[in-house]
């Protein structure tokens, strides 16, 4: 029961990271508010938790109102709040030629503006209620570019810094923030996000997701689960000096050199002539 007696609120908590963080919050003992854009399917996930552990917030954190309904919601559920996962996002493609200029602030302001918007109204009740953890639920593209990705890519890098500088100004009122950065992981979003590539290479989507993790160390993609663990341990006072930090959750793939990957399918032994 690492979160007892604790409250949080988890956007995007309607399906893939953002439910099995809820779903492990719950079970670890916090109360949470799980907000996101589908009412059917927060309603869903409540009505599959223990009664009175969870409560559903519809709503667009990209909207200045809704991000701060939800936190109130929030407060007036638990009483306070401890814990905030900014785990809601969008993901459409484009380069910086092709994006058509709506795409472009229509992913910059649900993953960017949104969890300031969110942060902008959950840092007074933290403060008030002397601290708390803020969890930004970033991405491995944001320290590595995917290729025609130009929003999703900045975005999320542009979420690492302003993490960082939420740690920088409210660590003295005993608030922490930490990014957190997934590599791939089966999710519903990632599946929509891949069906262009299955069709590409005239796969189902077990095939797609061995041709994009057969470089990483682990040899596989996580479980949203797997996200779900490094969250807990944030929210938990088991993280408690723990603040400012991108922390890689991505089975090896940000150390793998795209060269070396290359020569592991020749079957060479390494890189390098034998010494003279």
């Amino acid at each position: 029961m690492m979160l007892e007696g604790k409250v949080a609120m988890i956007t995007g908590a309607g399906a893939g990271i953002g439910l099995a963080i809820a779903t492990r919050y719950v079970r670890e003992g916090a109360k949470v508010c799980i907000a996101g854009r589908k009412k059917n399917k927060l309603d869903e996930v409540v009505a599959s938790l223990p009664p009175g552990t969870a409560i559903a917030c519809p709503g667009d954190v990209s909207k200045l109102e809704d991000a701060k309904r939800m936190v109130e919601t929030t407060v007036e559920f638990g009483g306070k709040i401890d814990i905030l996962v900014n785990n809601a996002a969008i993901d459409p493609g484009g380069s910086v030629v092709d994006v058509d200029p709506e795409i472009w602030h229509a992913v910059i302001e649900t993953n960017l503006t949104g969890p300031f918007y969110t942060m902008k109204f959950a840092i007074p009740h933290m403060i008030e209620n002397g601290g708390g953890s803020i969890i930004n639920i970033s991405s491995l593209a944001s320290v590595r570019c995917i290729p025609t990705m130009a929003p999703y890519c900045a975005s999320k890098a542009g979420l690492n810094h302003l993490t960082n500088q939420v740690a920088l100004d409210f660590g003295k009122h005993r608030i922490r923030a930490n990014s957190v950065l997934p590599g791939p992981v089966r999710t519903e979003m990632s599946e929509h996000s891949l069906k262009g590539m299955a069709e590409a290479m005239g796969s189902d989507m077990d095939g797609v997701f061995k041709q994009l993790t057969r470089f990483l160390p682990l040899e596989r993609a996580a479980s949203p689960d797997e996200i779900a663990g490094i969250c807990v341990f944030l929210g938990s006072d088991d993280s408690s000096f723990v603040t400012g930090e991108t922390i890689l959750v991505d089975g090896g793939a940000s150390m793998v050199d795209p060269c070396g990957a290359a020569l592991s399918l020749t079957g060479a032994a390494g890189w390098g002539a034998a010494p003279r």
